[in-house]
């Protein structure tokens, strides 16, 4: 390393927020993105560990000490070089991405880890504002004709390596713009789509091809795709939400988050939507139920959307605030998180069980809850929860928001046209080498390995293009990771 004492003379040094009041105003980034200087400062406290466990941490393998040691002496260029060659969305990871290597980082064992994350999102925006990114040439094509089916971060991934190999890929989305959960799921402030649309047209000028708008299994039959194509990925995520069946469901005002958020990033973007359709928190008492990052966002979507009040629910207990001896360095732990939505207002609760929805009029009005607790548990077995006596009360709500997960992917239209076989839990069951029950055709993504983060789904969609191409081409020169 240039600086062999950094970590000892630099603090862990995170970006700023916008202040509060400004950013709740609109849904632009909420970061305020470092000075060049002072990521080469904080790169410098990479300790180039002989052992570096940021790597095992890090889905796609990522070369974390070496970037970090190139960003530290001002070669943009070779970090971002490293960068690119393990990751196709260095720009959505350093902005979503948990940053579970940092959470392994050596450094961590005594001090607060390297600011990996950060790190990694200057260098592709020193890469981007220095002209580094920029289509390149595929010099051979095989001729070989791709489906690409779904265009979340699995498909994108994908199709960018299977054309890197010299494939003919097309990647067919049923929404009008290509991104999948990056473009609708995940709110602008958090992730501009500016961001992703700049990416997506570099691969297109590199040859890959995006057919919006139609859905793929109904508007383009399972046949067609399978007699057209020489291999097919899918890619389509993990859709179905999970549903809170108890009394009141039926009441208007009770939403899926990714309804929600979806509704949202389309109105930001620009689009109409009829009244009769709107999903509004303007003046309303809000209640999320779901402690996770999409139930985090509804929170702050709310916020922007001038919410009375927002209330966020989880019948899980309060995580710790710091690692316990449940999860040991360097696994990823269990501990509170606290996002920019918190931090714009709003309360949290923990152990809350809803019980019913209660209405006036066919619109939802309140829920009655009651506190739970759950049984220590012994190793062996899960533990037990249950309701604590007389511990029920009400919260007032004119917007319900569930943000309690996913189940497995849709299955009409597409899976049911192919036939694939799924495994025990609904997801596409794929063999080691990502390939289904039908011939020709692979699975990446959340609807293989189910509900799972950005960075996974990138991981799975390069894995899978190289036994796409191992498949098509008889080997494969793409990476395995």
């Amino acid at each position: 390393m240039g600086e062999e004492r950094g970590f000892l003379k630099l603090g862990r040094q995170a970006g700023a927020y916008r202040q509060v009041c400004e950013r709740v105003k609109d849904f632009k980034d909420v970061h305020n993105m470092r000075p060049e200087r002072q990521s080469q400062e904080q790169a410098s406290r990479c300790m180039d560990c002989s052992t570096p466990f940021c790597h095992k941490a890090c889905p796609i393998g990522n070369y974390i000490p070496e970037w970090n040691d190139y960003i530290f002496r001002g070669n943009w260029k070779q970090a971002l070089m490293l960068l690119e060659y393990t990751n196709n969305l260095p720009e959505v990871t350093g902005r979503v991405c948990p940053a579970l290597c940092e959470y392994a980082c050596v450094l961590g064992l005594n001090d607060e880890p390297v600011t990996i994350r950060e790190n990694e999102l200057a260098a592709v925006e020193e890469g981007f504002k220095n002209g580094l990114i920029k289509p390149r040439h595929i010099k051979h094509r095989t001729g070989k004709k791709v489906a690409i089916i779904g265009s979340g971060p699995a498909g994108l991934s994908c199709a960018a390596q299977l054309n890197k190999a010299g494939h003919n890929v097309t990647v067919f989305e049923r929404d009008e713009k290509p991104g999948g959960i990056l473009r609708y799921g995940i709110p602008d402030f958090k992730l501009e789509k500016h961001i992703l649309d700049r990416r997506i047209e570099i691969w297109k000028k590199e040859g890959v091809i995006f057919k919006t708008g139609i859905n793929a299994g109904v508007d383009y039959p399972a046949d067609k795709l399978l007699s057209d194509f020489d291999a097919i990925c899918l890619a389509g995520g993990c859709r179905v939400p999970r549903d809170l069946k108890i009394e009141g469901r039926h009441l208007k005002g009770i939403h899926f988050a990714m309804e929600y958020l979806t509704q949202s990033n389309r109105r930001v973007s620009g689009e109409k939507i009829p009244g009769e359709e709107l999903i509004d928190a303007k003046g309303k008492k809000v209640v999320v139920i779901g402690g996770g990052d999409s139930g985090a966002d509804c929170v702050g979507t709310a916020h922007r959307q001038e919410a009375s009040c927002v209330v966020q629910i989880e019948v899980m207990p309060r995580p710790a605030e710091c690692r316990t001896a449940a999860y040991p360095w360097p696994s990823y732990p269990l501990i509170l998180k606290v996002s920019s939505s918190h931090e714009e207002g709003g309360e949290r609760h923990w152990q809350v069980l809803t019980k019913r929805f209660d209405g006036q009029g066919g619109r939802v009005r309140k829920l009655s809850c009651v506190k739970v607790e759950f049984s220590p548990s012994d190793g062996k077995t899960c533990p037990v929860m249950r309701e604590v006596p007389h511990s029920e009360f009400e919260i007032e709500a004119d917007l319900v928001i569930l943000a309690v997960g996913f189940l497995y992917p849709e299955r009409t239209g597409l899976l049911e046209g192919l036939g694939v076989k799924l495994d025990a839990r609904g997801n596409v069951s794929c063999a080691d080498n990502y390939a289904t029950s039908v011939k020709k055709v692979f699975s990446a993504g959340d609807m293989r390995r189910g509900q799972s983060l950005v960075v996974w789904a990138i991981s799975e969609g390069r894995r899978c293009a190289h036994f796409m191409d191992s498949y098509l081409s008889g080997q494969s020169n793409l990476p395995v990771i």
